[in-house]
């Protein structure tokens, strides 16, 4: 199978930041360094087309380093090309700089990720809570959140 197009783009530009390559089912996903995230997103965009974020959301791998991914998926809309890009983030540092600057659709993706998942975005200009409450407390899709929410006992199941 050949290499994605993008993925080539990518290596050559940015060959320290990337950390790995997955073909699924037809579907290409990129793993870089998430210092570079916005340098890469921006070269996306602008030099191979990628100009809509379809998405972007954070995977929780409770017990393993690093605990989160931050998953960006991209389309180009004049080659209905796909790419998804992938930047793990530990549990001790759960910050990311913010890709509002390239698309502005990022911008309530990103808060849903904070909110949901408590992973931050760097420079993000408005990052408060859009699902959940202004007061509630934790990250209510993190693997570890208790299931009743926090301060309840724990579901014990049917008792019949």
């Amino acid at each position: 199978m050949s290499e994605h197009a993008a993925v080539g783009k990518l290596k050559e530009k940015f060959s320290a930041a990337v950390l790995g390559v997955a073909e699924f089912r037809e579907e290409t996903t990129v793993t870089v360094k998430k210092e570079d995230i916005v340098a890469i997103c921006t070269f996306l965009k602008e030099e191979l087309g990628y100009n809509f974020l379809c998405d972007l959301c954070g995977v929780d791998y409770l017990g393993e380093s690093p605990r989160f991914m931050v998953v960006y998926n991209l389309y180009n809309i004049a080659t209905k090309d796909r790419l998804r890009v992938k930047i793990p983030v530990e549990e001790s540092d759960p910050r990311v700089d913010s890709v509002i600057g390239v698309w502005g659709t990022a911008n309530w993706h990103e808060r849903e990720c904070w909110d949901l998942m408590g992973i931050s975005f760097n420079n993000h200009p408005d990052l408060r809570r859009i699902l959940m409450p202004a007061d509630w407390e934790g990250h209510p899709l993190r693997k570890d959140y208790p299931l009743q929410g926090p301060g309840r006992e724990p579901y014990q199941g049917r008792l019949s």
